[in-house]
């Protein structure tokens, strides 16, 4: 647009500006003297024309130089006597005419000018400003690609190191899963050796023979429960919410970590609350923390004097919550380390990664819960997690709290 409007076009210098006004009025003078003008109204006009045309293109300073030398040039040339500055007293309300019509002509096209300025400014912002919105949406853009996918690898990195932790903690624990698997197959073995031994009696006893069956049966399926929950637990796959109930989870971990703690005679008891609503979680991740917390206790209380007891409840808290505690009678929290149990690599055990803690505590953040730590009286530790119910979840969900 501004290429094809003059009045859009940038100010130009200021020697230009004046040199258009003195040309303007020149212009103006040299046309009304040419040769053939005979109407008294032409030379006003012309010179009112130049005063425009000077206020236009260089604003109020040339327009008013152009004003003054259109009444001098109007005055000599135009104003009886001819040729002399001194006017004759019937043609002075003339000139004032022309001078107020000259101001109030400079002053108009000066006020266009400043007018038409602004609007190029404006514009000239206005694209701008446009461009930087433009550059700043694709960096936004481009930055919400990136961190989407920072956050891409941050959770699979996650994922990786929550089961790195679950397959070290099952590794650790190889020598009391496989005394807890054998302790059901080998009484299937002793079940089925008393089942063929009623069987190839003179007199079979069938009664008794089914009844060791039976057993045989039931240890069996034992130990392909026990098999299935460590299998779970080694699973590597993504991430599944579900309907949990935290009173189903709780006593298949202490199953499944029971011959561990009866190595150390820990006695275990768990203390459920009664109609405790559902969570919508990982079941698999769940049972990490858990296991995680329950291993953390049993280590604390190995070497202990005294009663070694490990308590883990559930119970539901004021604000549609559930809460499940994991208590022991072992050796306590530092007070020095109390800050610090839940940072990345840093642990009290000799064979510690001091990882099961941090990763504990990311899941049940990523759950919208809580994890924390306190000291039990008169000896040992709590661990207390937080989850929110099936109502709350959802609503967490809706609101993108968590994912």
């Amino acid at each position: 647009m501004s290429r094809f409007n003059p009045l859009l076009w940038p100010k130009p210098p200021v020697i230009w500006r004046y040199g258009v006004s003195v040309l303007s009025v020149i212009a103006a003078l040299v046309i009304s003297r040419w040769p053939g003008f005979h109407l008294e109204t032409a030379p006003a006009s012309l010179f009112l024309c130049a005063v425009m045309i000077s206020a236009w293109f260089g604003g109020v300073g040339p327009g008013s130089v152009a004003t003054v030398l259109s009444c001098l040039a109007f005055d000599y040339y135009f104003l009886e006597p001819a040729y002399s500055f001194a006017a004759d007293s019937k043609e002075i309300p003339r000139l004032v005419i022309f001078a107020v019509s000259g101001i109030v002509a400079g002053t108009l096209g000066a006020a266009q000018r400043s007018a038409t300025e602004s609007l190029r400014r404006a514009r000239d912002y206005q694209t701008e400003t446009v461009k930087e919105l433009r550059s700043t949406n694709e960096a936004l853009q481009a930055e919400s690609r990136e961190r989407k996918q920072v956050e891409e690898a941050l959770r699979q990195a996650r994922a990786e190191l929550a089961h790195v932790n679950r397959v070290t903690t099952m590794g650790e624990l190889t020598a009391s899963l496989a005394h807890e698997v054998n302790q059901p197959i080998a009484a299937a073995v002793t079940d089925a050796n008393t089942c063929f031994r009623w069987l190839t009696r003179d007199h079979p006893d069938v009664e008794e023979a089914r009844a060791a069956a039976a057993r045989v049966v039931k240890d069996a399926a034992r130990a392909a429960e026990i098999i299935s929950r460590v299998r779970q637990l080694f699973k590597k796959s993504a991430s599944e919410r579900e309907l949990v109930d935290a009173n189903e989870v709780i006593p298949r971990m202490i199953a499944l970590l029971y011959g561990e703690a009866a190595q150390y005679n820990i006695s275990v008891r768990a203390e459920l609350a009664a109609d405790l609503p559902h969570v919508i979680g990982d079941r698999v991740q769940l049972q990490q923390v858990l296991m995680n917390l329950i291993v953390n206790s049993i280590d604390a209380m190995k070497d202990v004097e005294g009663i070694r007891e490990l308590v883990i409840s559930s119970q539901r808290t004021e604000n549609e919550q559930i809460r499940i505690s994991v208590m022991d009678t072992g050796v306590g929290l530092p007070q020095q380390h109390t800050d610090q149990i839940f940072n990345a690599f840093f642990t009290t055990k000799s064979h510690g990664t001091g990882l099961g803690l941090r990763i504990s505590r990311s899941i049940v953040e990523a759950h919208g819960g809580r994890l924390w730590a306190a000291d039990h009286p008169p000896r040992g530790t709590s661990f207390y997690f937080t989850l929110p119910t099936k109502v709350e979840a959802q609503e967490c969900e809706k609101d993108g709290q968590y994912g």
